[in-house]
């Protein structure tokens, strides 16, 4: 079945298709490179795998619960709406929710796709060719096992999220060569490799801890790429030039700050959304998950050196400026651990399992 024939609204057919400005760079200076992005290009190589062989798809999902999540996780849940809702609508609610959330996740790796193919042809350093080139084929994955998990597990498709969308637009269009890196390896990648985090470890899924583990090792390294390709062009800029970068900056954090509020979901069920979004918008569990989903990008802003006076003013009107005393490099270490700890227990369960078969098979011929 075709993709389009599982949407909630439908899509056009046809591609979407974004301006792009600026030059491909060609560089003949072949022999010099930054020690640390040759490194992470060194690393994206060796860190390649196979969605089809890496992650257990045999294991079930429940599609009006993906990830396994508790109730008062819901984005409704202490509402009136939501103690009015009677239990079908509930799980009608949450598959929705459910299909929402990962098409957002799918959506935005096909622009991440898009905007490394991009940076491949724009950047000027033959280093940040190499590794954009590594994480071009990260993202395909990415796209790869999130449409698998989509079509398959859930069966239902939400069109692409407009805050999105937009973000992914103007990242495009820009012709500098440093925009696209800024829009996608510091805000959207930020944004989604802290959701993916908030998801991966409250997930009680076996195979949904599996798929956003691996994704985040990746993410880890293209959010490190995006700091050192970055920090020192911007350490050069003007003062014209940082405002510049730093006025995209707070109006991407702004749309990103929007793109997980879930819309979508009560326009498509005909809840009612301005009720439902002045409950989402006070309450505390969001503030406590907005504050999360910035705690990647907030604290990389000010490494980059964007951290200009309005650019705190947004963090500080978005409740999010103490996210900058944030280590980044023990959460991407720590995103490393936790995906080869999946592995770990994943092979030790097959392991348990096989042995368990063998005692099982020694058994039926020692009774014969």
């Amino acid at each position: 079945m075709s993709s389009y024939d599982l949407y909630t609204t439908p899509v056009p057919t046809d591609t979407w298709n974004v301006p792009m400005a600026g030059d491909a760079r060609f560089t003949w200076e072949y022999d010099e490179g930054r020690d640390r992005l040759l490194n992470l290009y060194q690393k994206g190589k060796d860190k390649q795998w196979d969605a089809q062989k890496r992650i257990d798809w045999d294991v079930e999902v429940d599609p009006v619960n993906v990830a396994g999540l508790p109730e008062n996780f819901n984005p409704l849940f202490g509402s009136e709406i939501w103690e009015k809702m009677p239990q079908k609508e509930r799980d009608e609610f949450g598959r929705h929710q459910g299909s929402w959330l990962f098409s957002q996740f799918l959506h935005g790796e096909q622009g991440a796709l898009n905007v490394s193919a991009r940076i491949v042809q724009s950047v000027p350093d033959l280093d940040s060719k190499f590794y954009a080139a590594t994480q071009t084929m990260d993202e395909a994955r990415h796209v790869e096992l999130y449409t698998k998990f989509v079509h398959e597990k859930i069966g239902m498709y939400y069109p692409i999220n407009q805050d999105l969308a937009k973000l992914l637009a103007e990242s495009l269009e820009d012709s500098r060569w440093d925009l696209p890196y800024l829009g996608m390896q510091v805000l959207i990648e930020g944004l989604a490799l802290a959701a993916f985090g908030l998801y991966r470890d409250m997930s009680t899924n076996p195979l949904v801890k599996q798929l956003l583990a691996y994704v985040m090792q990746d993410e880890a390294r293209h959010v490190a790429f995006g700091r050192l390709a970055l920090k020192d062009y911007y350490a050069e800029l003007s003062d014209k030039e940082r405002a510049e970068r730093e006025e995209f900056v707070v109006e991407g954090c702004y749309l990103m700050r929007d793109r997980f509020k879930g819309r979508e979901v009560f326009e498509q069920l005909d809840m009612p959304v301005e009720k439902c979004m002045e409950f989402v918008d006070n309450s505390d569990m969001y503030t406590l998950y907005q504050s999360l989903l910035f705690s990647r990008i907030v604290p990389c802003v000010r490494d980059v050196g964007l951290w200009g006076e309005k650019v705190q003013a947004a963090y500080a009107d978005m409740g999010v400026l103490d996210n900058a005393k944030a280590d980044l490099e023990a959460l991407m270490r720590q995103d490393e651990e936790i995906a080869e700890k999946v592995d770990e227990e994943r092979y030790a369960a097959e392991l348990a399992g096989r042995k368990e078969e063998v005692d099982q098979a020694i058994s039926l011929g020692a009774a014969e």
